[in-house]
């Protein structure tokens, strides 16, 4: 104990060590600050939409119905969807940046409705967010940098490392003691404002848990790899220019590098490709026959092959039956798009195993709920509800029964569905096993200083 004590004296007489804990501290406070504020602008977005849209049905409800034309009602009505943040969000904001969180949606075809939202700046999402993920990802491994670098080698350059060797405790232990202490600390300054954000939004302490063990396991990875150059019979400068080297290739270049080559060898098309193909479809059906549309309909919904033959002029059940063709007919492409997706996630998963800062990110990602699964999980839920909309005005359209204030009342609702996150177990254990072979190898090297 008494060696550990020594340990943190020196710790506190060196300026630039506090100096830098205490900036990795604030750095974090301001982006678990800048994640707390983005997802209370979410929820309130969220609330004010849903407001809204109370207010817009109460005031279209006499206006729709006037007629009876259930046709003229799911034509008008939109009806929002929407897909709360969870309350580890902060931590990584992730593809809502990107994506929309709030959709509006009608009973006409689906896909185009799903993926007309894609069309946004991406310069606006290129410099990405400064949240908790970025701060440990990028930012922590250049404060461990700092406090690592020169462990030994300012001892040797000093003259005061063959002293050091003489004394008891010396050798290995005496390196990952002050190794462990300052990375210790610098975790601590990371994680506490991470933990004060979890209490405020309420997030789970075994999240908050998961969260920690990832950011351990990654600390541990520059560790070991600190360690590991520090043992080498060189300057302090040249340690430092190492792993900075190291810092760039590994967080900057090789992730950059590996998903240009994952984006080559797992291509995926872009969502606006089907809404295109979706239109064409249905863009399409005005010129055909319209008893051959009805008789194409029919024989994916036999239920409502007993309706009346369609009279002369336009007929809602008649576009609302090419409309649904429109999806039925990219049904295919959707499908082929989302194996595509997560291939490519399954991908980057994978090379998360060899790259500590994608694995982290991954894991944090997945935590947080803002990842590719949550997303195409939140399109689920509109295209399930969609269903309950469409299914909601069908026997008004093909029964041609009319449709008055009380059916505009009984128009679904969304809910989103209760959170399902997918615990990040494979890239917990890959990471974690990366971290202990590299704290390991520089353990080791850390014996044989001389």
């Amino acid at each position: 104990m008494s060696a550990w004590r020594h340990e943190w004296r020196l710790l506190l007489r060196a300026r630039g060590a506090v100096a830098a804990l205490l900036l990795l501290a604030v750095l974090s406070s301001v982006a678990v600050g800048l994640g707390l504020r983005e997802v209370q602008r979410q929820h309130d977005t969220i609330a004010r939409v849903a407001e809204l849209q109370h207010q817009e049905l109460a005031a279209q409800a006499p206006r729709l119905t006037r007629y009876g034309d259930a046709g003229t009602v799911a034509y008008y009505a939109f009806l929002t969807t929407w897909d709360p943040p969870s309350p580890a969000a902060y931590l990584a904001l992730g593809l809502r940046d990107a994506t929309p969180y709030v959709l509006r949606v009608r009973a006409l075809a689906l896909q185009s409705q799903l993926h007309e939202g894609e069309t946004f700046n991406p310069e606006l999402a290129l410099a990405g967010r400064f949240d908790f993920a970025f701060v440990a990802v990028y930012l922590l491994p250049l404060f461990l940098i700092v406090l690592l670098h020169d462990l030994v080698s300012s001892e040797r350059q000093s003259g005061r490392l063959a002293l050091l060797r003489a004394l008891p405790g010396a050798g290995r232990g005496l390196w990952l003691r002050r190794a462990v202490l300052r990375a210790g600390l610098a975790t601590a300054a990371l994680l506490l404002p991470a933990a004060a954000g979890a209490i405020v939004s309420g997030m789970p302490a075994g999240h908050l848990g998961l969260v920690a063990v990832a950011v351990l396991a990654y600390a541990a990875c520059w560790i070991g790899l600190a360690l590991w150059v520090g043992a080498r019979d060189a300057g302090s400068v040249a340690h430092a220019l190492v792993l900075m080297g190291a810092w760039v290739g590994l967080t900057l270049v090789l992730p950059t590098l590996g998903h240009a080559v994952l984006a080559r060898s797992v291509p995926v098309g872009q969502g606006v490709a089907l809404m295109l193909a979706q239109r064409e479809a249905v863009h399409g059906a005005w010129d055909l026959s319209r008893e051959a549309t009805l008789a194409r309909f029919f024989r994916s919904h036999p239920q409502w092959q007993h309706t009346a033959p369609l009279p002369a002029g336009f007929h809602w059940k008649w576009y609302y039956a090419f409309q649904q063709l429109g999806d039925e007919a990219v049904a295919p492409q959707v499908a082929a798009y989302r194996e595509a997706l997560m291939a490519r996630q399954r991908a980057t998963d994978g090379l998360g195993v060899a790259l500590p800062g994608v694995g982290l990110q991954a894991v944090l990602h997945r935590i947080a709920g803002t990842d590719l699964g949550a997303q195409l999980a939140y399109q689920d839920a509109i295209t399930a509800f969609h269903t309950r909309l469409r299914e909601h005005h069908y026997p008004y359209l093909f029964d041609e029964r009319r449709y008055g204030m009380d059916d505009f009342a009984r128009l679904p609702r969304y809910a989103p569905p209760p959170a399902r996150p997918q615990g990040p177990v494979g890239s917990l254990l890959a990471l974690a096993a990366l971290g202990g072979a590299l704290l390991l190898a520089g353990a080791r090297a850390a014996g044989r200083v001389r």
